[in-house]
């Protein structure tokens, strides 16, 4: 006996089991080893079989049974199917929940089958999406990305900026604690800083920070005049995708896609500084070092070998830092407010009008006689700021004061607070 046959058949019984097994099972057998030239009786002493029943089965034409019933329930919901299916986008999964929900039960799989005709039809009536390669150095994709980080002991939304190279696929990634025009605009000098330079063209969505209002039909665009000078003062071409098209730029959504997954699940940091050191690690010595699914090559060796001699060096001088100018005038106790938070001056400023110069990372206060105070700016609200370096100058003393300037000093300005006691007491010994 053939050892083969004995490791892929099955022994049928007899009489009418034997049948239902050999229609399910063994007719594709008693064909192939008729077909290598086996006798009908030794066909039948391999597979144990009766020789007329051999003899039978090759002259008949097998046909598989179906599970009765499947189709026929299916077309009883072919309206509410043919009507629902476009609507959900074909999702079986849905339409399976949907007519659970009408007392049909059915597998998904079965389902699936039924409406693959429909879905077929309904694909070939959109438009499709082509996949666009650039040449070296001609675009890069932006986009953002959130994701729930730990940093410290709680759990915080970080916005992942991300710029992807689109011939070379390089990846620049950071996070930012917002999507804001001072994050977008830093963002993009360290991405320029990473990758030695710019590309001729650079595609993002439409967000606010970029376009305030755009007219798909007439290609009207009113830009975000702070974003849009920044553009232009590095030489950018802005690209914009479509309305309701952001799989225009696949590259930079497969990219976002990719750090969320690939680089900050399951990690902890202890800050935002800590995050966005790992994540520029993570850059170099992961993402350009892998085998691209779409290039077959490393990103840092096709970058290497065609686009980082193509890119366009950004000027040498730092662009102009994006600020907003404010007037404000100085409370009595010498702070100035910008963006709910407080910042300390000199206290012979108080009383005055400053310019304050509010940048991204910064507080410029310019007073009198050409004075600039600075301090870092604060990220969060109503918070107040502290005096950095030597103590407030106070250059005039308020006549009567019985508060040395000194103690003054020491106090930041703030009024003493003493226990009713004591006034109750002086006046006790005044009356």
């Amino acid at each position: 006996m053939n050892p083969q046959s004995e490791d892929t058949l099955s022994t049928a019984p007899s009489g009418a089991v034997e049948e239902t097994l050999i229609r399910e099972t063994e007719w594709g057998a008693i064909r192939e080893l008729r077909a290598r030239g086996m006798s009908k009786k030794a066909i039948a002493r391999e597979l144990s079989l009766d020789v007329k029943t051999v003899r039978k089965w090759l002259l008949t034409e097998h046909r598989r049974q179906r599970r009765p019933g499947r189709g026929r329930m299916l077309e009883a919901q072919e309206d509410f199917l043919r009507a629902r299916a476009p609507e959900v986008g074909f999702n079986g999964a849905v339409l399976q929940r949907e007519l659970e929900g009408r007392g049909v039960k059915v597998h998904y799989a079965t389902l699936a089958g039924y409406i693959a005709p429909w879905r077929r039809e309904w694909r070939g009536e959109i438009e499709p999406v082509v996949r666009y390669e650039t040449g070296p150095g001609q675009q890069a994709q932006v986009d953002w990305g959130e994701v729930l980080v730990w940093l410290s002991e709680r759990k915080v939304k970080v916005h992942v900026f991300a710029m992807v190279l689109g011939y070379s696929r390089r990846i620049f990634a950071r996070g930012y604690l917002s999507e804001g025009l001072g994050s977008l605009l830093d963002a993009h000098e360290r991405a320029f800083v990473h990758f030695g330079g710019r590309t001729q063209k650079i595609l993002y969505d439409n967000p606010r920070t970029i376009v305030t209002r755009k007219d798909e039909r007439s290609g009207d665009v009113t830009w975000n005049r702070s974003f849009k000078d920044r553009m232009d003062f590095y030489g950018v071409d802005v690209k914009l995708c479509r309305y309701y098209r952001a799989q225009t730029k696949g590259k930079v959504e497969s990219g976002v896609k990719y750090v969320k997954k690939n680089a900050l699940a399951g990690q902890r940091f202890r800050d935002l500084a800590d995050l966005n050191a790992y994540l520029l690690s993570w850059c170099h010595e992961v993402a350009d070092q892998r085998i691209h699914g779409t290039t077959h090559e490393k990103p840092a060796e096709r970058f290497e070998r065609a686009e980082k001699q193509v890119l366009i060096a950004v000027d040498l001088r730092p662009p102009a830092p994006r600020e907003r100018v404010e007037r404000r005038i100085v409370s009595r106790d010498a702070f100035v407010a910008a963006d709910t938070n407080r910042y300390p001056v000199p206290y012979g400023w108080a009383g005055e009008t400053v310019t304050v110069r509010i940048l991204f990372e910064e507080i410029l206060v310019h007073g009198r006689d050409g004075q600039l105070v600075r301090h870092a700016r604060l990220k969060g609200t109503h918070q107040v700021a502290r005096w950095e370096g030597p103590p407030r100058p106070m250059p005039w003393r308020q006549k009567g004061s019985r508060v040395p300037a000194a103690d003054l000093e020491e106090t930041g300005g703030q009024v003493e607070i003493r226990p009713l006691s004591e006034y109750e007491a002086l006046v006790e010994a005044l009356s």
